[in-house]
Parts: structure tokens; C-alpha cells; sequence
């Protein structure tokens, strides 16, 4: 992939992997579905992409593509934050944990008791690392999957993370939760304008994601050019 000619776009998709000992671990429903699509929008408009994906069924192929496999939400960060100087657009779309096992076992853990307990520390928030050092110039879209009190959480995210543009799905809405093919979207910018979408395949829904997404970075460029004619 060549660097530097075509606008860049940085996308994390799919769950992470947080492992207990070799053979097991803590992880979500996320399948990557949204995710690699909005990428395949972003490649059809003639972006260069970085996707960062967690452990997904999916594959996606591109001369402006570059896929970078991760397991942890350690290893994910690690992988992003090579990126964040140079990035035009950031799309946050992996379930990355919130936690992780404090101790990973090096060897299985054997059955002995009824219960047992595991401590858990948290995990480094992506998304709000990039938003402490995202510039004027670059756009940064979060997601927010709810269960409850659905706008006040997103609307809590686009602002402790930095978010220009944050996309809300709720699991309440039938067809659009984990591994289905389908979304149901509301998308709020950071000047709190509210636009709701109806369900629509996902592919679909990448497109409405990207175009906005696009739509605040054009808007910013035109912003910083004319504050740079001002000062000229």
C-alpha cells in the first residue's frame, strides 16, 4: 500500500480476546461485519485503510488495504497508536473489553472447586488515548452499543472520548445486535445534530457512516483553510 497520496483512514473492528490461561478466554459477540464494511466503503472512495482486526470469520482484500490481526485490546492499542500521528480518519468500531485477567495462567487451569474468582483489571480505552492527542485536522467516530438510557450514554462518549461523530445502536432493536447482517443506526456529531436511520444491511449502513464521516472531515479542512487565509 502506498502512503501519503490518498486520504487515510484507520479502522478497528471485530472483539478482543482477553486470555484466562492457554486455552481460554474472555471475549463478546461482535463479528467484525460492520466494521470490514465500512473499510470496503472507505476502499471504494479511494482511501488508503489500516484495519485492525480482532479475531473475526471475515477476510477482505485491497491494493489500498493493509489488515493487521490482533488478539488482546493490549495488542490492538499497540498496533493503532503506530498510526495516529498520520491518520486522517480514525473509526473506533472493534468491542474491545473493558477488562482483563490481572494474572494470565501459563498452564490450564484444572477444575477444583464450585467457584472460583478471577481479578480483573481494566484495559486501555483506544479510542479516548486518540482523542487526548487527535489534531484540528483529523476525525475521530466511536460507536456506542446500548442496552439502556441510549442517547445519554452516547452523548457521555462523544465527550469524554473525543469523538466528532459517535454511531448508537441499541440492542433493544430487533435484526441490528451482534452477527446479524443488518443495523439500525442513529449517528450524533459533536454540534449535537441527531440523524436517524432505519434498518438497512450493513453494507449500507457503512456507507451512510462513511459519507458522514467524510462529510466532517471536508467541513474541517474547509474550517482550517479559511482560519489560514485569515491569517495570512
Amino acid at each position: 500500500m502506498e502512503t501519503n497520496t490518498r486520504p487515510f483512514v484507520l479502522i478497528t473492528a471485530g472483539p478482543t480476546r482477553e486470555a484466562i490461561d492457554p486455552v481460554r478466554f474472555i471475549s463478546n459477540h461482535s463479528s467484525g461485519k460492520m466494521g470490514y464494511a465500512i473499510a470496503g466503503s472507505f476502499l471504494n472512495r479511494g482511501f488508503d485503510v489500516v484495519l485492525i482486526s480482532g479475531p473475526v470469520n471475515l477476510s477482505l482484500n485491497h491494493q489500498n488495504l493493509v489488515t493487521i490481526k490482533v488478539n488482546s485490546a493490549d495488542e490492538m492499542f499497540e498496533a493503532a497508536k503506530l498510526f495516529f500521528s498520520r491518520l486522517d480518519i480514525a473509526v473506533f468500531a472493534a468491542a474491545v473489553a473493558d477488562y482483563r485477567p490481572e494474572i494470565i495462567l501459563d498452564q490450564k487451569m484444572k477444575k477444583s472447586s464450585d467457584r472460583f474468582s478471577l481479578d480483573m483489571v481494566k484495559n486501555v480505552d483506544i479510542a479516548r488515548e486518540f482523542g487526548k492527542i487527535k489534531t484540528a485536522g483529523q476525525v475521530s467516530v466511536g460507536f456506542a452499543l446500548e442496552t439502556n438510557d441510549e442517547e445519554s450514554n452516547a452523548l457521555q462518549k462523544l465527550n469524554t472520548k473525543g469523538f466528532d461523530m459517535v454511531v448508537l445502536n441499541s440492542l433493544r432493536d430487533e435484526s441490528a445486535a451482534f452477527g446479524f447482517d443488518t443495523n439500525k443506526i442513529t449517528i450524533i456529531t459533536r454540534d449535537l445534530q441527531l440523524e436517524r436511520f432505519p434498518l438497512k444491511d450493513k453494507k449500507e449502513v457503512a456507507e451512510d457512516i462513511v459519507s458522514r464521516a467524510i462529510g466532517l472531515k471536508t467541513k474541517q479542512y474547509s474550517t482550517i483553510y479559511h482560519n489560514d487565509i485569515q491569517t495570512v
